[in-house]
């Protein structure tokens, strides 16, 4: 693979044209995906879906010291849960890899010589502590600390020298004066001189990795990426990047760059939150849709109609309908209700499909057994999960909240309870009133109960404090007519049966 890349790189050097749309997404495995990775990831994803090209990703892993172990499977599989296609990238295929940085450091090598080749590039053999004095010596001045630039001057005699000492040294980019304005997708004409504020960059460090900025562009040119999509906090660096491009004589792909994604107050989302990353929605029970369209919906993109009722979009509605020039350009707040919101959306959307259905049910068979281990008497029936899953898509927003302690009659069954406090004459009638009904909602049982409580004389609140026992074990939780619509006619009339005493009902016929 990689004597491939070298022919490639050979004659990609010289001329490189964009023929199709591809894009790519570039994390660092130096932690876990965040919303703002994730909105950066879709952005990219749904840009290339929508004009019908290739989404790459691609792992930046140069800085070798703030590697995370395990971080790149669980970008992957992230992205994978949130539906995310990758077309190209490590384990996924594709010609023009490797696709992990730290595999392609002898492609840099080369891309290196060529620019000490052109003289846009020197070796700097400044050491640590003359960058340090001269970092000191701005602060104490109070200048912005940057490179003098001193080893630009030095001539070629003194660079063997150095070299036939093994110096140690790294490779320096030389910045120009007069730097043309960056065309942005989304902010239109922006421009940044950085030779103003910079002293020249390092693109090759002395251990013989590439800096992010050299390598972002190598790898870019040689995987043909023809737009790119990244925050806007890499705005500045553009322009450095497009310098770089400038020295190989390489075409650059166009940016476009995304807006600050900020909390609901407009203060910048932190991963000191805790509450950012991807793993965080997954293991509260968020669903990928749900989470996808919360993400997009922040940053534009979309056709906004005024006092349009709350959608849950799929992939591929989102890319068909997504704009690049509908972006914001200003900073995008999210709405942490809104996900609420989206996730009992797609709670609804799964219980209308016959497989998806079945899926959530043992999703909620599951999280119960997990809950409760302790009880072997649990009401896991299809059609309870079912009923309880259609009652709770109205009101609760994550599949956990149902294992709540105030909800736990929902799964428990009671035992060991006998409904005494009524004869076997007025159970039988109060069954057959139950098993008449066919509406089985809160308020018309409310009425039927209390009806039957008194034309039968019995004390209302005692007949409804021996109900709330016999369905739930519990002394306190919503209100008993409202406890008999969540669970359903079949399992109520059959827990009010399993709380009768067993004499009492002998040669006696109910509904």
């Amino acid at each position: 693979m990689l004597k491939i890349n070298q022919r490639l790189l050979l004659r990609q050097f010289l001329r490189h044209s964009h023929n199709q749309v591809r894009v790519r997404f570039a994390p660092s495995p130096t932690g876990y995906l965040h919303l703002g990775g994730l909105r950066t990831a879709l952005y990219n994803f749904l840009y290339a879906r929508h004009l019908g090209g290739k989404f790459l990703l691609r792992i930046e892993d140069t800085d070798q010291t703030r590697l995370v172990p395990g971080a790149s499977e669980r970008l992957v599989e992230d992205l994978l849960w949130a539906g995310i296609e990758i077309d190209e990238g490590p384990g996924f295929g594709g010609n023009l890899g490797p696709y992990v940085q730290s595999h392609r450091t002898q492609i840099y090598s080369q891309a290196i010589e060529k620019l000490l080749e052109n003289g846009t590039a020197y070796r700097c053999f400044c050491t640590e502590r003359r960058l340090d004095l001269l970092r000191k010596e701005a602060l104490r001045i109070r200048q912005v600390p940057r490179y003098d630039n001193k080893c630009r001057n030095l001539t070629a005699a003194e660079i063997d020298s150095l070299l036939a000492k093994e110096t140690p040294h790294c490779i320096r980019f030389k910045l120009t004066e007069h730097e043309e304005p960056l065309e942005d997708l989304i902010y239109g004409k922006v421009h940044h001189n950085v030779s103003d504020n910079e002293g020249d960059p390092v693109v090759m460090k002395s251990d013989q990795f590439p800096t992010y900025h050299f390598a972002n562009v190598v790898d870019d040119h040689l995987m043909g990426i023809t737009h790119v999509l990244r925050g806007v906090e890499w705005q500045i660096s553009t322009t450095k990047h497009l310098l770089l491009y400038k020295a190989f004589g390489w075409q650059p792909p166009k940016f476009g760059h995304l807006p600050l994604l900020v909390n609901a107050d407009g203060t910048k989302l932190s991963k000191r939150q805790g509450d950012i990353g991807i793993q965080y929605f997954r293991q509260r029970g968020y669903f990928p849709q749900a989470l996808v369209n919360y993400v997009v919906s922040a940053g534009g993109g979309f056709e906004h109609k005024a006092n349009a009722k709350q959608q849950l979009l799929s992939m591929q509605e989102l890319s068909e309908q997504f704009h690049i020039e509908r972006v914001n350009s200003h900073p995008s707040r999210l709405n942490p209700e809104q996900l609420d919101d989206l996730n009992r959306l797609e709670i609804a959307q799964r219980l209308s499909g016959v497989e998806s259905r079945l899926k959530l049910v043992n999703q909620v068979h599951e999280l119960v057994k997990k809950a409760y281990p302790q009880h072997s008497n649990l009401d896991l029936a299809e059609g309870h999960i079912v009923d309880v899953l259609n009652w709770s898509s109205r009101r609760l927003t994550l599949l956990q909240d149902l294992t709540s302690s105030k909800l736990s009659f929902l799964w428990v069954k009671p035992s060991n309870f006998q409904l005494t406090d009524l004869t076997s004459e007025q159970l039988i009638g109060l069954l057959n009133v139950l098993q008449t009904d066919q509406d089985f909602n809160k308020d018309g049982l409310n009425i039927k109960l209390k009806t039957f409580a008194q034309g039968e004389n019995i004390k209302f609140p005692l007949m409804m404090k021996s109900l709330r026992a016999a369905l739930s074990g519990l002394n306190e939780g919503p209100g008993v007519a409202e406890m008999m619509e969540i669970l359903g006619k079949s399992v109520t009339l059959e827990r009010i049966r399993e709380a009768v005493p067993k004499e009492s009902l002998q040669n006696k016929k109910f509904g």
